[in-house]
């Protein structure tokens, strides 16, 4: 194995980035490739985050000069796991052991003819060769993406950072850009700089980094001027060369790939999407979803099926599953299914998602009663004295307790290692069919997330900045129910309570959407302001009238975990059916 192979795919924990003074920050030519710059190193933070980890042990030797003996310590350091091989490296890897197989169908082939059973055979044979490769396919696709998404972030970077060196270049320097040509030049000379930099002895801030492009963007400038005057006088000639070379590489990149990429493509499609019909699938859903209906009812009837209670107390977790993950899990465990050969295995996951229990409570309290006493003197008067006691009874509390386990939780238990395998693959690509359950909050969208710049008129007062300073760090973050920490990602009430905790704008316990709508004071639609809490209802079966939880951020917009946590119009069609109310915390 070469060195290369053997270090970790970036070193852990060192993300190069840059860094910004106080005097460019604000400076207003600078706040637009400022903010993006900050933002794409914010996401590759967060990439880099998730690549998989080791530990190994490591030694440090010390020496006792008391004692005059030297003492070794073992501790453990953490780096990142290597990247996986590539599928190109696999694909070369392999060559041997797919010439060696189709060597053998094609001598299967040559004697299958006069034999049907052995032509069965071959064909089952062959369709489970094929199954396989897309199994493994689908893993490796899976073990590289955080690495993929890490190179993407990367690039982005980079990006983002040159273009505000270049915006900086030309406020420091506004005379060096004459025309179009010359500018494209200094963003190169600018770019070229900040790579060398960047891969190599490092800049550690921007003005350092500004400082070493300015020297390039003034030696590029005379060079500019020659290359722009050439142009001019050549302009019809070098059109029609970049004309001719631009179709002759587009007809022959396509001519030897198109063959390649479709068969590699329909391949890949086949073997990461769900085997069964539309209408099974859907159908399926719908009967999970009667199923968590008809828990939700016995919950609300609960009084009155435990009567003569003094008080109930219930502890519920949010009622409602993910749907592309129900899809997942039951295509991985059965491949193909039909709506009225899964009720069974229905009842037996929902059984195991949720667990609904009943508790008895009895606490002695104690109440005031007021008694009187009357008696007779010996001159034969009557008297009476009133007075009070405490007295004991028994006071009867029904705690109610409903656990909602995640289905991938489940699926991480109850799949065997290939069948979670491809569950990770049908989550990661929606089966291919992301169309089915459109207009669900809680579908996955691939990691994909809308932003949105807040005014900055909002963001003078400390409490709402601090709060969405807070929110923001999570942006991208998949719902996850019942999550309630970075750690386990979020739910939508989880989010909204841990920001609240978090940011020291209000201080919350884990609850549900009911439960920060019941400590809300509500707020008129026409007095919401930044800060606030929005509601909504019916966007699922919950415990309670308030279903969904976002914070309003003004200009009809909330910051929310859908899914993923993300900024979202609450003016949409979708929202405004489902709004309930606007709601303020003291």
């Amino acid at each position: 194995m070469s060195q290369n192979s053997k270090r970790p795919f970036r070193p852990a924990g060192k993300v190069s980035r840059l860094t910004f003074t106080n005097e460019e920050r604000a400076d207003p030519e600078l706040e637009k490739p400022l903010k993006k710059a900050e933002k794409a190193g914010d996401k590759l933070e967060k990439a880099q985050d998730k690549i998989p980890k080791k530990k190994y042990i490591n030694k440090e030797r010390t020496f006792d000069a008391q004692t005059g003996k030297a003492k070794v310590r073992l501790y453990f350091e953490e780096t990142d796991k290597p990247k996986p091989p590539s599928k190109l490296h696999h694909a070369v890897k392999t060559i041997p052991q797919r010439e060696l197989l189709n060597k053998i169908h094609k001598e299967i082939r040559e004697g299958e003819q006069d034999n049907v059973g052995v032509e069965a055979a071959h064909k089952t044979e062959q369709g489970m060769e094929f199954g396989a490769r897309r199994i493994h396919s689908g893993y490796r696709s899976h073990k590289l993406k955080p690495y993929q998404t890490l190179a993407k972030a990367e690039k982005q970077t980079v990006k983002a950072e040159v273009n505000y060196l270049y915006k900086k270049s030309l406020r420091d320097n506004p005379k060096v850009s004459a025309n179009p040509i010359s500018r494209w030049q200094q963003k190169q000379a600018i770019k070229k700089q900040y790579i060398a930099n960047r891969y190599g002895k490092g800049a550690k801030t921007a003005h350092q980094t500004a400082k070493n492009t300015k020297t390039a963007v003034k030696k590029t400038t005379s060079a500019t001027e020659k290359i722009t005057q050439f142009i001019v006088r050549n302009k019809k000639g070098i059109l029609i060369a970049l004309g001719i070379g631009a179709v002759l590489m587009f007809l022959i990149s396509a001519i030897s790939s198109c063959s390649i990429m479709m068969e590699g493509g329909f391949q890949s499609i086949v073997g990461t999407s769900y085997t069964s019909e539309d209408e099974d699938i859907i159908a399926v859903d719908d009967d999970y979803t009667l199923l968590e209906r008809a828990l939700q009812a016995r919950i609300n009837n609960i009084e009155s099926e435990y009567s003569g209670y003094d008080e109930y107390q219930y502890h519920l977790d949010e009622i409602g599953h993910n749907p592309f993950t129900l899809a997942s899990y039951l295509t991985a465990k059965l491949q193909v299914y039909k709506r009225s050969e899964v009720q069974d295995e229905l009842r037996v996951l929902f059984d195991e998602q949720y667990s609904l229990t009943t508790h008895e409570e009895i606490e002695v309290r104690y109440r005031t009663e007021t008694r009187t006493d009357t008696w007779m003197d010996e001159e034969g008067n009557i008297h009476s004295d009133t007075y009070t006691v405490e007295v004991p009874y028994d006071y009867y509390i029904l705690h109610i307790t409903l656990k909602n386990k995640d289905i991938s939780i489940i699926a991480d238990s109850h799949l065997t290692g290939e069948q979670y395998e491809m569950f990770s693959v049908y989550m990661e690509t929606q089966g291919n069919k992301s169309y089915l359950f459109e207009g669900n909050i809680y579908a996955p969208n691939m990691g994909e997330y809308t932003d949105y710049d807040i005014p900055p008129d909002a963001l003078t007062d400390p409490a709402f900045a601090a709060l969405i300073h807070e929110a923001e760090k999570y942006l991208g973050y998949p719902y996850v129910w019942g999550g309630s920490s970075p750690s386990t990602s979020f739910d939508c009430s989880g989010f909204v309570c841990w920001v609240l905790n978090q940011s020291g704008v209000y201080s919350i316990s884990r609850t549900t959407a009911q439960g920060i709508f019941n400590q809300c004071a509500i707020i008129p639609p026409s007095e919401a302001r930044p800060g606030d809490i929005i509601f909504f209802t019916g966007t699922y079966a919950s415990s309670g009238a308030v279903s969904h939880v976002g914070i309003y951020v003004g200009n009809g917009m909330m910051i929310h975990c859908g899914n993923p946590i993300q900024y979202t119009s609450v003016n949409s069609t979708y929202w405004t059916q489902h709004f309930y109310a606007y709601g303020r915390l003291d």
